[in-house]
């Protein structure tokens, strides 16, 4: 439980480095910037979890530290990934937007 407690916070760490350096930069135009921005509430969140994983797992009974530990994973796993869909959603719609600009008449997607 000692690795798999130090494992989860080194990539508590690794998840939260990306997150609080896309919020501490200046909101920039480009859509990679936005959507890196976007994200990064749920890296900090993943990286919550994470954190508390390895805690756990460092300091609890192996009994109850290892539940705890693959909860805490798997949660942090889905939010990072519904998250990052989430960005990868507001990205087509942006580019979509973009695309019909002026010709929604002939446009095959939502100009909204």
């Amino acid at each position: 439980m000692l690795i798999a407690g130090v494992l989860c916070l080194c990539a508590a760490v690794a998840s939260a480095v990306p997150g609080i350096r896309a919020l501490t930069r200046p909101r920039g135009v480009d859509v990679t910037q936005q959507v890196r921005r976007a994200v990064a509430p749920t890296q900090l969140a993943a990286a919550v979890m994470l954190a508390a994983g390895g805690v756990v797992a460092l300091a609890a009974v192996p009994k109850i530290g290892l539940p705890v530990l693959i909860v805490c994973v798997i949660g942090a796993v889905g939010t990072v990934a519904v998250g990052s869909w989430q960005g990868a959603r507001y990205v087509m719609r942006r580019e979509a937007a973009r695309d019909c600009t002026g010709a929604c008449a002939t446009c095959t997607l939502s100009c909204n």
